[in-house]
């Protein structure tokens, strides 16, 4: 029997709908369900490697550890990786099949969407129920013309649709009836319920909105989910909000907000920590003093490489390197540390190399196969266990592989220099290990510091929206929808 199915859409992006398919998910799986998150189309840069050897989007990945299972390519059949302001690379379940401009991809739908329909039905037939997350918003009126991620797929798969707003944002009943009037009649009737989400203060207040907002609409508000403060849930890709200044009471940490960083949730275990204080420094901002830099991963290397030494960056590295600092490159970060990066098949743009910022004795070319692998190890720091994964179309060499970051079962990873204060590695997930991320802290210059227990804080995140979800939302209706 096919399982039941809902989908949650958003009057915006950023209001709520990966946290509310979460906790969705999380409720249906305490209740002993089988039960599957679903993303036909999604735009990020933060992604994560499938138990099948795929790529999908990190949220999902995230929704799958809610429901109790190992993240598959199915659970988001298309992933879209901007590595320009109007192109990205295109995955399908899981694999890259090319570069395309916007203006291609809008042709390209169609096709797209049997391969969508195809691991949804899949989903379908193994769970009891399938949880959809839509994509923005469904009222964008340029985007509406064959579209895949919101309203066209739920056409396409006849499934019902819950739409949540923000109203921390201000504007909500707007952003609720807009959106409604904007969408055809058959796709109007396919709505059936409202959610309001990030409420902060008396909820009495409110009644007579969500009285109006029911009598006007004819839809149900299904419920309202409180504003959960220091809620941790790893963002599919917006970068944490910038906090001013630096503490000089922390061990600070900064990572160059790269126009194309890739996986920042890699810095979400030290974004967390009690005792360090992390900052993303964007264009135009002083780099600060710091005791430890951090390159991040990027999906276009060379030209976030041309950028960060327009930004004054690569000076800033030398000068932090000869007062004591250290620095740590993940992934793309990684390669920009090198002697050179080659990009003979136009990869990630143009053709051509990049001389790399010459502190690690490597070289980098970009291949066209792409490297996923879930992997897990020793570090040579300490000898401390660290899991991770890989997402890389790059192959290094050089002498400095000699001195490896990371022992893996059947290989080394990463490269470290000869007087041990610059180190790289291709592992994303880095710090999640508590043993890896106060080793690495350690070597870093961080005396004795404090144990995080991130996969645990992970959970918990799940576990406070699930909490609030199964609360505050009528399981009633909820429950006649899924019907």
């Amino acid at each position: 029997m096919s399982g039941k199915t809902l989908m949650v859409q958003g009057c915006t992006s950023d209001a709520g709908k990966s946290a509310l398919v979460t906790g969705i998910c999380r409720v249906l799986a305490r209740r002993g369900c089988k039960v599957a998150p679903f993303k036909p189309q999604n735009m990020a840069l933060n992604s994560a490697v499938t138990v099948d050897g795929g790529e999908i989007g990190r949220a999902q990945a995230v929704q799958a550890q809610a429901c109790g299972l190992e993240p598959h390519s199915d659970m988001n059949p298309v992933l879209l990786k901007p590595n320009s302001d109007t192109g990205a690379q295109v995955i399908v379940q899981g694999h890259a099949v090319g570069n395309l401009e916007a203006g291609d991809y809008h042709g390209h739908k169609p096709r797209l969407l049997g391969k969508v329909l195809e691991s949804f039905g899949r989903l379908k037939q193994a769970y009891d129920f399938v949880v959809v997350e839509g994509a923005g918003s469904p009222a964008e009126i340029n985007l509406r013309d064959r579209d895949i991620a919101n309203m066209g797929f739920a056409e396409a798969a006849d499934c019902p649709v819950v739409i949540i707003a923000d109203i921390d944002r201000g504007g909500v009943f707007a952003h609720l009836v807009g959106t409604l009037e904007l969408l055809s009649g058959s796709e109007q009737a396919r709505v059936k319920g409202f959610v309001i989400n990030r409420f902060r203060g008396d909820i009495g207040l409110l009644q007579g909105g969500l009285d109006w907002l029911e009598a006007r609409t004819g839809k149900p508000v299904l419920g309202v989910l409180p504003y959960l403060h220091d809620l941790h849930l790893e963002a599919e890709d917006a970068l944490p909000r910038p906090v001013a200044g630096l503490s000089g009471e922390k061990f600070r940490v900064i990572v160059p907000r790269l126009p194309r960083i890739s996986n920042h949730t890699d810095f979400d275990p030290l974004r967390l920590h009690p005792d360090v204080d992390l900052s993303f420094i964007g264009m135009g901002e002083a780099i600060p003093p710091a005791d430890l830099i951090v390159l991040p991963g990027s999906k276009n290397v060379r030209a976030d490489l041309d950028w960060l030494r327009a930004n004054g960056w690569e000076a800033a590295l030398l000068r932090h390197l000869r007062y004591g600092g250290k620095v740590i490159g993940i992934c793309g970060g990684f390669q920009m540390l090198g002697q050179a990066i080659h990009d003979p098949l136009g990869i990630e743009g143009t053709l051509g190399s990049s001389p790399g910022l010459g502190l690690l004795a490597i070289e980098t070319e970009l291949c066209a196969e792409k490297q996923l692998h879930r992997v897990s190890g020793h570090l040579t720091l300490e000898n401390a266990s660290v899991e991770g994964y890989e997402i890389h179309a790059g192959i290094s060499t050089g002498t400095g592989l000699s001195r490896p970051v990371v022992q893996l079962a059947e290989r080394d990873d990463g490269a470290v220099s000869a007087d041990g204060r610059v180190l790289g590695t291709y592992l994303h997930s880095l710090f999640d290990s508590s043993a890896a991320s106060t080793a690495l802290l350690r070597w870093a210059g961080l005396n004795e510091p404090n144990t995080l227990d991130y996969v645990d804080l992970r959970e918990q995140g799940i576990a406070r929206m699930a909490d609030a979800v199964e609360k505050h939302l009528d399981w009633g209706k909820l429950n006649a929808i899924f019907e």
